[in-house]
């Protein structure tokens, strides 16, 4: 389910790119900006209001792209694991795996909580996943002698 959750966000945020074709995004990015109380002038909201200007419908539908294609790998994966599909399994250990390098490095970079968190989430995920892979490749190992 979790992974089809997070298939639907990325869906849902998709959709919502294809919203702002032929919109003044740069209008757009100074209206949220406002609405959510943030200086413009600040660092971040600054940033989001550049990102804003240099947008364009051919790298709106770029973006609306890789979160269909990010969905569809996520649904996939999720059916795949609610049918307890090896194959899904095994997909699930690799694309988690993924992510371990770069949630290293980030924590690297500067400890926080929610880096710490996002790590130890993800490497615990990934031990459960192993295990049950495990336990398919070696069904004797439940066997008590």
């Amino acid at each position: 389910m979790f992974e089809a959750v997070k298939g639907a966000l990325v869906l849902a945020v998709g959709c919502g790119l294809l919203r702002l074709l032929h919109q003044d995004a740069h209008r757009i990015a100074i209206d949220f900006v406002s609405l959510v109380h943030l200086d413009p002038a600040q660092k971040y909201p600054k940033i989001f209001i550049e990102l804003a200007d240099d947008i364009t419908d051919g790298r709106l539908w770029f973006f609306a792209g890789l979160a269909l294609t990010y969905a569809v790998f996520r649904f996939v994966e999720g059916y795949g694991l609610w049918r307890e599909r090896l194959w899904a399994e095994w997909l699930a250990l690799v694309s988690g795996t993924i992510y371990l390098p770069i949630e290293i490095y980030e924590v690297w970079l500067r400890i926080s909580f929610v880096r710490v968190f996002a790590l130890l989430a993800n490497l615990g995920v990934l031990t459960v996943i192993a295990y049950v892979l495990i336990r398919k490749r070696f069904p004797a190992a439940d066997a008590a002698p």
